[in-house]
This record gives structure tokens, C-alpha cells and sequence, in this order.
């Protein structure tokens, strides 16, 4: 009887294993595929197609898009200076290494899994070989279309496609609040001292002019719309700053800038001068364009029309 049931039992251990391996081998087959899929991604970029990690980590930034990134919650190692020194993203930044485009060794101890940076950048090969790279030219698509792209790029295009749509609403109710006051025909001018030269702005250059002159419908001066609107920006002297200067005027101030124009009397005449309709915002931070930036901005401009 015993003899008889040896094999049989040999014959149970035999079958349950073969069994066990082959659900095994079917669960690995099946479950391999997947991650793999879900390891990268591929990204349309303007250069061409490029393998992305589908939930990037580590990120470097170089020449902005730091705001959107931050925006979208994704793990930033590594910024350029601009970002790094600029006061809106300082709290977010604080651990955040400096890196540029010619800091090979130091990107390659950050063991980034993604590189974003403008099309002008060095070292686009070497940095390929670091990360996957992604480049933008900039201004080749709208600010909110950028954040998008980003979006997409981060596999956060939901998220940034609900910032955007939440944006023009809190911009648009802002600018018809705004104008119900200033009045439809008050022009707005945008400039900004830096270094040694004053410049006034279009409605693409950052400063908040995406904001006032598209989201908010806002006038610009004919002047500005004649020299500013199809090059982005002008450089202008003190003494024809009147000819430019709006019923309102954003003045983006760099306090280590030349601002000594504001203690000459041309300056002083200026009716929007006199009529305490010159808000003054600071200049570092200002030439950004991305969710952080522009929140704060909207926040900026709304108390700065309304509150007076």
C-alpha cells in the first residue's frame, strides 16, 4: 500500500510545482511589460521625439521654467543663478544647488532623471548624455501654452491645464473690476530701470505685462503700442519717458539700478507721477513668467488699482 503511494505523492509535488512556476512565469510576463512602460515616456519637444522619465524625481533647471516646475509639485536638484537668486521662489530654493550650463561635474553629482533649459544653451550633447534634455525657445509658444507644455512634459498636463483655466478666470474678474474703476480708455505703461537704462514694455515681456495688457485687457499707450508691442520691449531715455508714461504706470525697480530720473523734474511732471498712480514692484523676480510669478503679480496688481 505504502509502495503505492509513493509515486503517486511524487507525481501531486510534481504537478503543483510545474503548477507554481508556470503562474510564476505568467505573472512575470505579464507585470514586465508594464513597468517597463511606465519607466519612460515618449515626449514630442520642438527638436524631436525625446525619452523622458514618466514620473520625473530630480530635476535641473537651466534658464527658467523654475516657477512652473515648483507650480506642478515635482523635485527640483538644481537651478540656474536667476532662478536661484530670484526672492519669489527663495523659500522653495533654499536647498536647491546653483548649477549653469557649463557646470558638467556638478549636474552629474545631482543625478538628475531630467534636464530643462532654453534652446540656447551649451552643451546640449553633454547634457543629453547626463539626463534626457529638453529644450524651449523662448517665446515660441504664450506663457499659459508653456505652462502646458511643461505640463505635458512632467506628466502633470491635467494639473496645469486646471492652473491655467483658474488663472484667466481670477484675471479676467480682476481686469473688468479694474477697468469698472480706472475707466475703459486709462492706459497703463510698464517699465523698468535696470543697470543703467529704462525700458518700456509690450504685452509678452514678463513685468506683468502678460497679465495687464491680455488677461486684463488693459490700454497700453499708443507710443508703447508703436515702439514696445512687435519687439517685446524699448529702450528709452529719461527725458522722453513722458511721451510713454500712461494714466497708471508699473515701474519694475531694481534698487541698485539708476534711478536718479525720479528726482528730476521731467519725471515729477509726469501726471501719473503727480497723480500717485506709479506702482512700483521689484525688479528681481519680475522678469518671470510662470504660475508663482504671475499669482503674486495678480495679488500685486489688484491692490495696487483698486486700493487707491
Amino acid at each position: 500500500m505504502k509502495k503505492r503511494l509513493i509515486p503517486f505523492i511524487l507525481l501531486l509535488v510534481l504537478i503543483i510545482s510545474a503548477c507554481g512556476n508556470k503562474t510564476t512565469e505568467e505573472k512575470n510576463s505579464s507585470s514586465a511589460p508594464q513597468e517597463k512602460e511606465k519607466e519612460t515616456v515618449t515626449y514630442q519637444s520642438e527638436t524631436g521625439p525625446v525619452e523622458v522619465p514618466a514620473d520625473p524625481k530630480r530635476v535641473v533647471l537651466l534658464s527658467g521654467f523654475t516657477g512652473n516646475v515648483i507650480d506642478l509639485g515635482v523635485n527640483i536638484v538644481g537651478v540656474d543663478v536667476w532662478s536661484k537668486t530670484n526672492p519669489t521662489f527663495e523659500e522653495e530654493l533654499k536647498d536647491v544647488e546653483e548649477v549653469s550650463d557649463e557646470s558638467l561635474e556638478k549636474i552629474i553629482e545631482l543625478e538628475p532623471d531630467l534636464i530643462i533649459g532654453l534652446s540656447n544653451i551649451k552643451n546640449i550633447d553633454k547634457l543629453n548624455e547626463i539626463a534626457p534634455t529638453v529644450t524651449y525657445t523662448w517665446g515660441k509658444l504664450d506663457y499659459l501654452t508653456q505652462h502646458e507644455e511643461i505640463g505635458k512634459l512632467l506628466n502633470k498636463e491635467e494639473e496645469a491645464k486646471e492652473w491655467v483655466e483658474d488663472f484667466k478666470s481670477r484675471a479676467q474678474a480682476a481686469g473688468e473690476e479694474i477697468r469698472a474703476k480706472i475707466g475703459e480708455d486709462a492706459t497703463v505703461s510698464v517699465i523698468e530701470s535696470y543697470d543703467k537704462q529704462l525700458y518700456v514694455f509690450g504685452d509678452n515681456w514678463a513685468r506683468g505685462t502678460e497679465i495687464l495688457y491680455q488677461a486684463m485687457n488693459l490700454k497700453m499707450p499708443e507710443k508703447v503700442k508703436e515702439m514696445a508691442l512687435e519687439s517685446g520691449y524699448y529702450t528709452i531715455s529719461a527725458e522722453v519717458l513722458p511721451e510713454y508714461a500712461g494714466d497708471y504706470v508699473i515701474f519694475s525697480k531694481y534698487s541698485d539700478a539708476d534711478n536718479s530720473f525720479q528726482e528730476t523734474e521731467t519725471y515729477k511732471n509726469i501726471p501719473a507721477v503727480k497723480n500717485n498712480r506709479v506702482f512700483e514692484m521689484s525688479g528681481k523676480g519680475a522678469s518671470f513668467s510662470d504660475p508663482v510669478t504671475l499669482d503674486k503679480q495678480l495679488e500685486f496688481f489688484k491692490e495696487a488699482f483698486l486700493a487707491n
